[in-house]
């Protein structure tokens, strides 16, 4: 996470852990004044006022609050590990159980002990608070408790490991593996200078392809970098310093990295959120792709994202342009027959992903905030495809399995049912605080796009669901699919593309989301 004691707030909201947030299929809360970009604004989604949506009983979604998710599947369930010492579980990524929450001695993460077992840490970095944490399962059968604690004003941090054998605890200190900001030597030798080397905190650490365990960690100061690990031990291999620099520097708002593997294209995705986590700050989600997992790391433009860095120190417009972006602030417009709280995220970000091998799906888990409801978080999982070019989309609408529909739906989409009119987000490419709203965009069955949002352009259906978008030049690709949508109380027909070949790196990764009006 990033400094500027940003975190203050955090505490507060997550005292409302478990209670919803208005319209559960993606969001909640009442829809922000912000205009919609490039392609049209946010003026309405037509005149509809009986629903088209043949209309079921309304899932259920069981939400909690935990803040920079960082996930673990283990016996069948999925765990959460979050800022704060929060963590939460599930069995179907819908309904969420919190177990733990608060740096404080009645968590059960540590035994009711954490500020004995973490006391060199909190000594280190003058707070007694911790920050994104990772739980992995190592060969020897335990879990690591990855933890890492921050001063907030300036990079005093301290990352370390605690053990257990049960994934929810309670886990006993092993040690301290990095520190940053002090005056004086580094880590690697030199003396430590925030805009070169590391704020230590937000690790992730995986096991790639071959076998061979990383971590990755970092946020603003000098960027995002990653280390070789022992997985005999769970610390870092001996003589790496910081280890390896993957992007960021100069204080660009760039943190909470999260490595993913896919079998499918044999690329490591990196995703990293981008600017600031409160309402105001406009964070993001982007991706990087790379053949090995310790990079380099491109762009769809291309762009070494270790080049990428702020021209000052937390300037947004020179690091805006790159990375693909797949996520940002948004409200979708309800039409006259959706009721309910219309949907939309505020500063979503700080995700971690899974891919579920038994059924080939990619899921993200990330954080957000949501339209008129102010610091207040919750949990959002969403599924993930890969488009024609190799690229991870986001699906429109937070997941339930299609298994839930009633009368059921296949999940193969045809041309002709991908035909009809949407609200369509463009997420562009800037890093803002006010929200992309959505337009009236139609997929004409001759293959042209129009609609009252003013988005012109072409439409082609390429079979297994993929769909290939051309507007203003720019060439998107990405995925149809059957989501869940509360407004609607249906299981209706979403698609979400990604321009990945335009001609501008401003042009290049700006991610389309689309939830048609119909099923």
């Amino acid at each position: 996470m990033a400094l500027q004691n940003r975190r203050n707030f955090l505490a507060g909201s997550a005292a409302l852990a478990l209670t919803a947030c208005g319209g559960g299929g993606g969001g909640g809360g009442n829809t922000s004044t912000g205009t919609g970009t490039g392609t049209g604004t946010g003026t309405g989604t037509g005149t509809t006022t009986t629903n088209p949506n043949p209309v079921q009983t309304a899932l259920s979604f069981g939400n909690a609050s935990v803040h920079d998710p960082s996930v673990i599947k283990t016996s069948g369930t999925y765990y959460v590990f979050g800022s704060h010492l929060a963590a939460a579980k599930t069995t179907d990524l819908m309904n969420w159980t919190k177990l733990a929450d608060g740096v404080d001695n009645n968590n059960p993460l540590f035994g009711d002990k954490v500020t004995t077992e973490l006391a060199a840490t909190f000594a280190w970095t003058t707070v007694t608070d911790l920050w994104a944490p990772d739980v992995e399962q190592l060969p020897d059968g335990k879990f690591y408790y990855y933890y890492c604690s921050c001063q907030g004003s300036s990079p005093l941090s301290a990352l370390g490991v605690a053990v257990a054998g049960n994934v929810e605890g309670p886990y006993a200190n092993k040690q301290i593996l990095l520190k940053s900001g002090m005056v004086g030597v580094s880590e690697d030798g030199t003396p430590y200078d925030a805009t070169k080397h590391p704020n230590v905190v937000d690790p992730q650490v995986f096991k790639d392809a071959a076998g061979n365990w990383w971590m990755v960690y970092g946020s603003y100061s000098g960027g995002i970098f990653i280390m070789a690990m022992d997985a005999t031990t769970g610390l870092a291999q001996a003589g790496q310093g910081y280890g390896k620099h993957l992007m960021g520097g100069n204080h660009a708002e760039i943190e909470g990295a999260y490595i993913l593997y896919s079998p499918t294209s044999k690329y490591y995705y990196l995703f990293t959120s981008w600017g600031g986590l409160a309402a105001n700050g406009g964070y993001n989600v982007r991706i990087a792709r790379s053949l090995a997992p310790d990079g380099p790391y491109l762009d769809g433009f291309g762009t070494d994202m270790a080049t990428v860095r702020a021209s000052v120190p937390f300037d947004r417009p020179s690091i805006q342009n790159y990375g693909m972006k797949m996520m940002g602030g948004h409200d979708y417009v309800n039409a006259a027959f959706e009721t309910g709280t219309p949907l939309g995220y505020v500063s979503p970000g700080h995700n971690s992903a899974y891919y579920e091998a038994t059924t080939d799906q990619y899921f993200i888990i990330f954080h957000s905030r949501f339209p008129g409801t102010g610091e207040y978080h919750e949990l959002r999982v969403h599924e993930m495809h890969l488009n024609e070019d190799g690229w991870l989309v986001i699906a429109p609408l937070r997941y339930a399995p299609l298994s839930l529909a009633s009368p059921a739906q296949t999940a193969d989409v045809s041309a002709a049912q991908a035909a009809g009119t949407y609200k369509l987000v463009n997420h562009g490419k800037d890093i803002t605080a006010v929200s992309k709203t959505s337009i009236v965009v139609t997929l004409n069955t001759d293959g042209t796009v129009g609609g009252s949002g003013g988005m012109t352009g072409t439409w082609t259906h390429n079979g297994n669901n993929k769909l290939t978008v051309v507007s203003g030049g720019v060439t998107y690709k990405g995925v149809l699919s059957r989501q869940w949508n509360t407004n609607s109380s249906a299981f209706v027909v979403g698609f979400s593309v990604l321009s990945s070949t335009a001609s501008t790196a401003a042009a290049t990764g700006v991610a389309l989301w689309a939830v048609r009006l119909s099923a």
